[in-house]
């Protein structure tokens, strides 16, 4: 049995097709080959052996004999279809039957449609949403469905928001999207994130990586309160939410931290900042994408479980901490990742195009980075790979965190712009002094700034 048999019984018409599912009712293998490889289903075709399956145990076999119903556009499916849906038990097999009857694009469906919005599965009510869209632009389809936007479930509330309230931006000297404005490429400025950005126009930075200071765990890093840590942050992100590209990335690397006990009758305190980050970037317009781990070699972090490789109590096991994440989210779009690549001409695409070995997983193994200034540095392999796999050739890599300045370093090694801020002064005199493996042009061609010389270069 083979595609082409299977066409060549289609073209016949006759009744060798139903005997050929008759013959292999009882193999799901060969009746699921026979149902996925109909392709067109012509004019005039004999569905009726289709429609004595609809009641087989078997629920892929179900799915399957719906899509190819479907095919037939029938309005005499109407009322099939809405039986399916009322009486199957598998909820595939229900979502399939309304997508059958969205393909209708018949008037004679709508009711039955607008009646399924009203359904507690929110796949469903999507199907529902799409086979009404084909009648958008009439006045009770678009009162109903823009009602929508107040639904329980986000899938539903996001198809809604792009169909009826996704304002068109106004392009009028506006940047194409792979560029950015000259008086933020390749600078450094000395200053607090949040004052800096203040000065940063909207979408002009192509991707985000950085890693936030840490909770009261160094000495530029000191806090009130974790509340207003996580406050600062949410600011900081909510910023560059703003100036971010359509579509582009935000990469954070973070792990929970410990602040050590005050005294032998206190308890230490492990913040989760990764986890309660991610609640605060969601809510401000970030989609989540990824989970990347960092994983390092264990002679290189502290040693937590020393304790207990001693006693072996329970309660007392602390295991030695070698990941941290990089928490990787785009900023929220209606458009697809393939509308960013195509803002891109075809030699910027070919060049930026990742060669040789690649990661595979999301568990990368790399060696931390250990600096006499910075006690917790990006190493340049890190950078190196964010950088590649989610930026192109020519864009404008951020980190308001910057540090010793790894990020920009690499960044203009691999042929993008930088931008970074950097509030402790002894790291931005750091970063001007230490001249690293930079030819003298490119030493150049970076700006280093107060806050006040920011301001007067945007001038």
């Amino acid at each position: 049995m083979t595609k082409e048999y299977i066409q060549q019984l289609k073209i016949k018409n006759d009744s060798s097709f139903a005997n050929l599912v008759n013959e292999n009712l009882s193999n799901v293998g060969n009746l699921s080959f026979i149902l996925g490889n109909i392709g067109h289903i012509q004019k005039g075709f004999d569905y009726s052996w289709l429609l004595e399956l609809l009641d087989y145990d078997n629920e892929t076999i179900r799915v399957l004999v719906l899509k190819n119903l479907g095919k037939v556009k029938s309005t005499n499916l109407i009322q099939v279809f809405y039986n399916v849906i009322n009486s199957d038990k598998s909820t595939l097999v229900k979502r399939e039957a309304v997508s059958a009857l969205g393909r209708l694009r018949n008037e004679q469906t709508k009711d039955i449609l607008l009646k399924l919005l009203e359904n507690e599965d929110p796949k469903i009510v999507c199907q529902a949403i799409r086979g009404l869209l084909v009648f958008k632009g009439e006045k009770q389809i678009d009162e109903t469905l823009k009602k929508l936007l107040d639904h329980e479930n986000e899938m539903v509330q996001s198809v809604i928001k792009k169909e009826y309230f996704s304002s068109a931006k106004n392009t009028k000297d506006r940047l194409k999207h792979p560029e950015t404005y000259s008086f933020l490429k390749n600078v450094i400025v000395n200053a607090d994130v949040l004052k800096a950005l203040k000065y940063v126009p909207d979408e002009s930075v192509h991707l985000t990586f950085t890693s936030p200071p840490y909770y009261n765990a160094r000495d530029y890093s000191i806090y009130p309160s974790y509340e207003a840590y996580l406050q600062f942050l949410g600011k900081v992100f909510t910023e560059t939410h703003r100036i971010t590209k359509e579509g582009r990335f935000l990469i954070v690397n973070t792990s929970p931290v410990i602040v050590p006990r005050v005294s032998r009758a206190h308890s230490s305190k492990r913040y989760p900042i990764p986890f309660d980050l991610h609640a605060i970037l969601v809510k401000g317009g970030w989609e989540f994408i990824d989970d990347i781990v960092w994983e390092k070699p264990e002679y290189s972090v502290k040693n937590r479980v020393g304790g207990f490789q001693q006693h072996r109590k329970p309660l007392g096991y602390k295991p030695n901490t070698i990941t941290e994440y990089l928490m990787v989210y785009r900023k929220q779009t209606d458009k697809l990742l393939d509308w960013n690549i195509h803002q891109y001409d075809y030699d910027t695409v070919e060049k930026s195009k990742i060669k040789g070995d690649f990661d595979t997983n999301n568990i990368w193994q790399i060696c931390p980075k250990s600096d006499k200034i910075h006690p917790a540095v990006f190493p340049a392999e890190l950078c190196k790979r964010v950088i590649q796999y989610y930026s192109y050739i020519g864009d404008l890599i951020f980190d308001p965190f910057a540090g010793s300045g790894t990020l920009g370093y690499v960044a203009k090694k691999l042929g993008r712009n930088f931008f970074l801020t950097e509030k402790d002064e002894k790291y931005f005199e750091y970063m001007k002094s230490y001249k690293r493996e930079i030819s003298d042009d490119e030493v150049k061609n970076t700006k280093f700034f107060t806050l006040e010389q920011f301001k007067e270069s945007l001038k």
